[in-house]
């Protein structure tokens, strides 16, 4: 599932430190995140997209495969 928090959490100016503890979750998960390794629970998702101001859709593109 690809997402923008890298340029979310970039345009606010905010190391990826600060924003996992505005999340409650480690600097790692962060990372995960943005590197498309990890995906966010359901919980964290609508946290960021409440700390973002937008919608969940906003944050996460999910693409079906085609097969």
């Amino acid at each position: 599932m690809e997402n923008c928090i890298q340029d979310l959490r970039k345009a606010r100016k905010l190391s990826q430190a600060e924003l996992a503890d505005h999340m409650g979750v480690t600097r790692q998960t962060i990372i995960s995140l943005e590197k498309g390794r990890y995906n966010a629970s359901l919980e964290l998702a609508f946290n960021l997209a409440t700390y973002f101001d937008c919608l969940i859709e906003d944050i996460f593109l999910y693409r079906k495969d085609k097969n």
